[in-house]
């Protein structure tokens, strides 16, 4: 049974810019896939020789975004999601993660997170 797994960073990023690097195949295959197709809601995810697919579940603009993969077994935990969260009083900008893995793998999806968002901290200029 896959347990959630809700990781935050801190990036000083607006919204705006941000935004597109979470939720465009252009922006996506900057850091988080080696290459994304879109189709409508259906997302394609390229990974050397490997593809995933899924399809957009919820979205807000500027907010957060949540996939579902398409070919999961569990479809309770099948689903991701990247939320930008600012803070109002110091205007600190957060990139929440929401995802599941199982007890055995998540030392290594987290390591996998931490590494994914240094890729995207790099193509933002942190």
């Amino acid at each position: 049974m896959k347990k959630k797994i809700i990781l935050e960073y801190t990036l000083n990023s607006s919204p705006r810019v941000l935004y597109p690097r979470l939720s465009t195949p252009g922006g996506l295959s900057e850091w988080f896939a080696d290459d994304v197709n879109i189709n409508g809601h259906h997302y394609s995810f390229f990974w050397e020789d490997t593809e995933q697919k899924a399809e957009v579940i919820q979205r807000k603009e500027n907010k957060y975004i949540r996939f579902r993969w398409v070919e999961s077994e569990e479809p309770e935990s099948a689903w991701f999601e990247f939320r930008i969260n600012t803070d109002e009083l110091t205007g600190d900008t957060a990139l929440i993660i929401t995802d599941f893995s199982e007890d055995e793998e998540r030392e290594s999806n987290i390591e996998l997170w931490n590494s994914q968002i240094a890729k995207l901290k790099h193509v933002l200029g942190l």
